[in-house]
């Protein structure tokens, strides 16, 4: 798929998919095969995309081998009947590259890549990262700016720069302040798609300000709901957008519980910063409850207990999910 296509494919529910485990802690290749096939076989004519190895999929626990194993696979299975745009990230820009070229050998529409993690780059740094990497690969390229995990973010005025560059696609957006959203609109809105990062919790309000997209990890279980509020927005159907939000509230109070009583006590990171990534857990186990292939989380992230497996599975049968 041509950059310019994957662009026009954006305004949609970019789902973020797990990497099943065995208990054991290998990759589990069938299950995402199984899982894949799913949404291929029930949602190829939905506005869906889907990325392998991002954070929901846990890819800084994989090794390259297993990283490439399951783009593979996805794309094997994707058929190029709903696109796939890879995780591409890493620490260093020498590696995103080469994960990037191959992904694209290996038939990705596009890779997504966020800012090198650990050292914080300059903003002109930021900006060769992107750069580099564009011009090594004929795919599209997404930027993901999201400051939980770079530690920096990337301001309206370098984005204006960064999406210059050819080849890039669209920005996921993780910031938590609309104010800044909307500069980030203003800036880069008319060139390409930004995508609320942050999901469908936040996705009403930005949609408001022009966004057409959302990541996604909900999907992952009930794509049905993430699709239905994509278009109610689209429709500007704000009293659908209300009641599909009703429907997860239960949801996202659990996620949030999940977050905060099992997570770091002690931290030197502001508000905001301090919830654990257990909520993953919940994810997989919600997949796992509605008969896909969630698995269990890898080390050092934990399977959810099994007091709130029980809380989860009362939510889902009153999302009237299919919980088996």
């Amino acid at each position: 798929m041509k950059p310019e296509e994957l662009k026009k494919k954006l305004n949609a529910v970019f789902m973020v998919i797990v990497t099943p485990f065995k208990e054991n802690g290998d990759v589990d290749l069938e299950g995402v095969r199984t899982n894949t096939r799913f949404f291929v076989d029930n949602y190829s004519n939905e506005p869906l995309v889907i990325s392998p190895t991002g954070s929901i999929g846990e890819f800084y626990t994989l090794s390259s081998e297993e990283r490439k194993a399951v783009i593979k696979t996805v794309i094997e299975e994707a058929k190029g009947k709903i696109p796939v745009v890879a995780g591409t990230s890493h620490s260093g820009t020498r590696e995103a590259l080469r994960m990037s070229k191959f992904a694209e050998e290996v038939g990705a529409d596009g890779v997504i890549v966020v800012l090198p993690y650990y050292h914080v780059p300059s903003e002109e740094g930021m900006y060769k990262h992107y750069k580099v990497i564009t011009e090594g690969v004929n795919i599209g390229v997404m930027v993901y700016n999201n400051p939980d995990t770079s530690k920096c973010y990337i301001a309206p005025h370098l984005m204006e720069r960064i999406v210059d560059i050819p080849g890039i696609v669209g920005v996921k957006e993780n910031t938590k302040n609309l104010a800044t959203f909307s500069h980030m609109m203003e800036a880069v809105g008319d060139k390409v798609p930004v995508l609320c990062g942050l999901g469908e919790f936040w996705f009403p309000f930005e949609s408001l300000l022009g966004c057409r997209g959302f990541v996604s990890g909900i999907a992952n279980f009930a794509p049905e709901i993430s699709l239905s509020l994509l278009k109610a927005a689209h429709r500007e159907d704000y009293k659908e957008v209300r009641e599909i939000l009703k429907v997860l509230q239960p949801l996202f109070r659990f996620r949030r519980k999940i977050s905060t009583s099992h997570g770091p006590t002690t931290t030197i990171l502001p508000t905001g910063y301090t919830a654990s990534y257990d909520w993953l857990a919940m994810l997989k186990e919600a997949m796992n409850m509605v008969g896909l292939c969630g698995g269990v989380p890898r080390l050092p992230l934990l399977p959810l207990r099994n007091e709130d497996k029980e809380e989860l599975r009362k939510i889902l049968v009153d999302m009237d999910l299919p919980v088996k």
